[in-house]
């Protein structure tokens, strides 16, 4: 089968919808109770979030010099494979498909059944039913065409903005009527800079999966100006949206009510509209939850079509579409595995433990810009705002969320960097399996005369 090639149709719009959309998933509804938990004050929750936002936005700058100087399909794999070795890109891909994001997906959709589950009756069974036929049917949907998936993302962000717009503008005026507003409670120690970091540390997980744009970048026009103006335009918009919505929280609801709440947002509708408001709540959770997963699901087999046309996977991961123009046995390969691990119920021992690997790689990706600028020939379309001191910051704060868990969580740590480190055998296992190819035959005939 020939190859048709990827068919470029992704515009800004799009693109800052697969940002946006991709970010904000169950998180902005729940994780408040999170942030709360470690710094129990209302100002440094709201000064949290926004810093959180900052370094997401210093992460995104990063990766948009990058993007424009790599604008192949395969976002971070192509970022580490260019500037360290194939040996770290496989690597980053390797841990993407077997936990990280497959992983991300599998919770995802489980939470899309739980949901689900509010407001029809469902078992165990029922809920991971629920949650595979989800994964399938949004893989059918990027099957396609990356167009037509696109054009859902972008729906279902805009309707989770508008969403969260909504939120905060009933919030304020109904929210009115309650006595009380930014209840902080009783006097509590002064917030110390390790619990700060703490907080600091879940914003930037909820922060997650603001790279999945750069996957595409075969398939968006313009790609060296259109993914760094995505990436920048969404993370402001996805801050905005969390330090909104947790200012919403604290007006109606006292500041230890949040801190114990594992679903603010559910019991602040509930607060100031009865049930009905907690139900709504509920099917905006998976209206929410349901547009990161498209954005996840339309990311991630980009990286693995990369891998593949590289020599690194299976070749049939490699063919598009010859309709559809899409790289169809990636997502169905992603949709295979992801589905598995909903129904063993596996991911998230897994997914918990390997997460923060992924900013290691993050460390070593915008760590790589000091290096590239001393490259001969690097000559990226976009240069990061603030260089050095964005990149370095950016670093730094990956590297403390990984010493962090490191201290915290020795056992699970090691248990996620050795899942991890298995890639390193099994990368060259399959270099060395690899056909190599054959020396041309007339490079050792005699030249006839």
């Amino acid at each position: 089968m020939a190859d048709a090639g990827l068919s470029r149709s992704l515009r800004l719009p799009h693109a800052t919808a697969l940002v946006v959309g991709t970010i904000l998933g169950a998180s902005v509804f729940v994780q408040a109770s999170e942030l709360t938990e470690h710094v129990p004050r209302i100002w440094a929750v709201l000064l949290a979030w926004t810093v959180s936002g900052v370094l997401t936005l210093f992460g995104a700058l990063a990766c948009a010099e990058l993007s424009s100087a790599f604008p192949k399909t395969g976002g971070v794999y192509v970022f580490l494979k260019e500037t360290y070795s194939p040996v770290a890109g496989f690597l980053w891909g390797w841990a993407m498909f077997w936990v990280m994001h497959s992983g991300i997906i599998a919770a995802m959709a489980t939470v899309f059944g739980r949901y689900a589950a509010f407001f029809v009756p469902l078992g165990d069974r029922g809920i991971r039913a629920v949650a595979v036929s989800a994964i399938l049917g949004i893989s059918a949907l990027n099957y396609v065409g990356v167009k037509r998936s696109s054009t859902v993302q972008t729906a279902f962000t805009i309707g989770k903005v508008l969403a969260v717009g909504l939120i905060v503008i009933v919030g304020f005026t109904v929210g009115a009527r309650l006595p009380e507003h930014f209840q902080q409670g009783a006097a509590e120690a002064a917030i110390q800079p390790q619990n700060f970091l703490l907080a600091l540390i879940a914003g930037l997980f909820a922060f997650g999966g603001w790279h999945v744009v750069t996957y595409t970048a075969e398939e968006t026009i313009n790609p060296e100006r259109t993914i760094p103006r995505a990436l920048a335009l969404g993370i402001v918009i996805v801050t905005a949206c969390y330090v909104a919505l947790n200012a919403v929280y604290f007006y109606i609801l006292p500041l230890a009510h949040v801190e114990k709440s594992t679903r603010v947002a559910a019991d602040a509708a509930t607060m100031i509209l009865g049930a009905p408001g907690g139900a709504a709540i509920s099917g905006l959770v998976m209206f929410s939850v349901f547009g990161a997963m498209t954005g996840s699901i339309l990311a991630a087999p980009r990286v693995y079509f990369a891998m593949a046309k590289d020599g690194l996977l299976f070749r049939w991961v490699s063919e598009t579409h010859p309709r559809f123009h899409t790289p169809h046995r990636a997502i169905m390969l992603q949709a295979v595995w992801a589905s598995v691990l909903v129904w063993s119920g596996t991911y998230r021992q897994l997914f918990t433990r390997v997460i923060f690997t992924e900013w290691i790689f993050f460390a070593m990706m915008a760590g790589g810009i000091f290096l590239l600028r001393k490259r001969p020939g690097y000559a990226p379309a976009y240069r990061v705002w603030g260089y050095p001191w964005v990149p370095a910051i950016f670093v730094v704060a990956s590297a403390t969320i990984v010493v962090n868990r490191l201290v915290s969580e020795p056992l699970d740590s090691a248990a996620g960097l050795a899942l991890v480190a298995l890639g390193v055998p099994a990368y060259y296992l399959w270099a060395a399996a690899r056909p190599r190819p054959a020396t041309p035959r007339a490079a050792h005939a005699t030249p006839s005369v």
